[in-house]
């Protein structure tokens, strides 16, 4: 029996999708439960160089024998999951959505349209905010995914209990991945820059609230940083501790070519950021992880792009993943240095033992790199 959360630690992009997916690979999971809403998109780049962007299923979809779940606290937009259904070819046996979670609907993509969020707050205008004002209110306008049921016919088959499949399945002794979504530093609560927020909580708690299982169950939780965060281009989406140019990054990383990156869901422009320790502390304190999975590691020195052990990682990476475990005394165990999914590696490195090692990396051809907006 285990039951997995993979957490963001900043402010989302974090490369939570790429995790989760590797996770269920690796572990063999039975079940992912993807929470939250259509407003952020969990990505990952395969091996053939193509970007796997989903907004509503969980990204262990990629392993055929995992049972994929929407829970109770999560938005669904009905279009975009049919849409996923579809485009990833995924038979909705496998699929399961809880008779309790809410749709979205269309006056609520307007009703954030007419009340200015994107100007206001980079809001990504899916609906979410205003579902979630909505259900709150507890009006008759609501409607759940079993009321949806009664008309839609795809959507009747997958109607369940997360709660009681998942509480279920962890007493047969199976193992739960929760996939959480966007990052602690979006936290409605948690966050210092509120109202510069997203409009539920994020942290590994909020998530298993969603999802209707006791935090007695947890067996790891995992949070994703990423060495330089970001957030949403202009000040409307808050503050950005040190914030930088993405020129600053390929200066000083020597990368081989421009590199910019780009919102999954709205393709706006990212800013970036030098990490944050005050931030990452704050994250460890709230969501008590077991291990730490550090992306964009290539960020940090380019020569390292492409690294698939750590022993092909240069000084400077390896230095900054050694002093991140040990500053936030958690183990780095999962490192990418790549947006690839088969360039996720383990660290397998307690803190502290750390040696010193070569200062040169395998890159391997640059021609052949494929920038994408996730890493």
């Amino acid at each position: 029996m285990s039951l997995w959360v993979v957490v963001g630690g900043q402010y989302g992009s974090e490369g939570k999708g790429k995790t989760a997916a590797y996770i269920t690979q690796q572990e063999d999971i039975d079940i992912c439960v993807r929470c939250g809403g259509p407003n952020s998109g969990h990505s990952f780049v395969a091996s053939d160089g193509t970007t796997h962007v989903v907004r509503q299923l969980p990204t262990g979809y990629l392993r055929p024998e995992t049972r994929l779940l929407i829970p109770a606290g999560a938005l669904v937009d009905l279009y975009v999951l049919k849409r996923e259904l579809n485009y990833l070819a995924i038979d909705a046996s496998r699929v399961g959505v809880d008779e309790n979670a809410m749709i979205v609907e269309g006056y609520d993509r307007k009703r954030e349209l007419q009340l200015g969020l994107r100007q206001q707050l980079s809001s990504t205008l899916c609906g979410v905010g205003s579902a979630v004002a909505r259900r709150a209110l507890r009006g008759s306008d609501v409607r759940l995914a079993r009321d949806a049921a009664t008309r839609c016919t795809w959507l009747r088959r997958m109607i369940t209990s997360v709660s009681e499949e998942t509480n279920e399945a962890i007493d047969q002794g199976k193992k739960v991945l929760v996939e959480g979504t966007q990052g602690f530093g979006l936290s409605l609560y948690h966050t210092q820059e509120y109202p510069k927020a997203t409009s539920r909580d994020t942290t590994a708690a909020a998530f298993l609230s969603e999802v209707g299982l006791s935090p007695r169950l947890v067996t790891e939780i995992v949070l994703v940083l990423r060495t330089f965060p970001i957030r949403v281009a202009g000040s409307q989406a808050g503050r950005l501790f040190q914030e930088i140019t993405w020129e600053d990054v390929r200066r000083e990383s020597e990368y081989a070519w421009e590199i910019e990156e780009r919102t999954s869901v709205t393709n706006l422009p990212r800013r970036i950021a030098r990490f944050d320790w005050q931030l990452a502390t704050r994250a460890v304190q709230a969501n008590r992880p077991t291990r730490i999975a550090l992306t964009g590691l290539d960020y940090v020195d380019f020569r390292c792009y492409g690294a698939t052990h750590a022993s092909k990682l240069s000084q400077r990476a390896y230095d900054f993943a050694n002093e991140l475990q040990m500053r936030l005394a958690t183990a780095v165990v999962y490192c990418s240095a790549s947006p690839r999914l088969d360039h996720v590696f383990r660290f397998d490195s307690p803190a502290g033992s750390l040696t010193k090692h070569q200062d040169s990396c395998d890159v391997g051809s640059c021609e052949s790199a494929v920038l994408v907006p996730c890493h």
